[in-house]
């Protein structure tokens, strides 16, 4: 049982979409499915925290006077908008908290913010997904 809700919290630390239904398909308890994707989907929102700096700075290595063009003037305008708890947490509900700190690194978002939000976003979205699979297999 250890190794199946280990499988769950290393899928849920790149997509929860895949974790909770492998969970549910392997035969573990909704407690044990919830806890491994929460577990999992936060360790996923601190690596990519931590990796997203280093890998900006890894391409960010360009002429000292060379300054970076606005290509999608779209998405600032969605960022000024919606803000870090837009990104935060409606991001990490959507497409996954990976992509959202993604994106923020690339706005220069605070990263204590946007993880504090991630991470209650990770918390929602695992939740919701638990109970979807657990009462529509109750369905069946």
């Amino acid at each position: 049982m250890f190794l199946k809700a280990l499988t769950v919290a290393g899928l849920a630390t790149f997509e929860i979409y895949a974790a909770i239904p492998m969970g549910f398909f392997l035969g573990l308890s909704p407690w044990t499915i919830f806890f491994a994707s929460v577990t999992g989907g936060l360790a996923g929102v601190f690596v990519a925290a931590f990796l997203g700096d280093k890998i900006r700075a890894f391409f960010h290595k360009k002429k000292p006077g060379a300054e970076e063009k606005i290509k999608h003037p779209m998405l600032y305008r969605i960022w000024n908008k919606y803000g870090i708890i837009g990104l935060g947490f409606l991001g990490t509900l959507s497409v996954g908290a990976p992509i959202s700190i993604a994106v923020g690194v690339g706005f220069n978002a605070n990263m204590k913010k946007l993880v504090t939000w991630c991470c209650i976003g990770v918390l929602t979205r695992c939740i919701i997904f638990t109970l979807v699979g657990y009462y529509g297999l109750k369905l069946f």
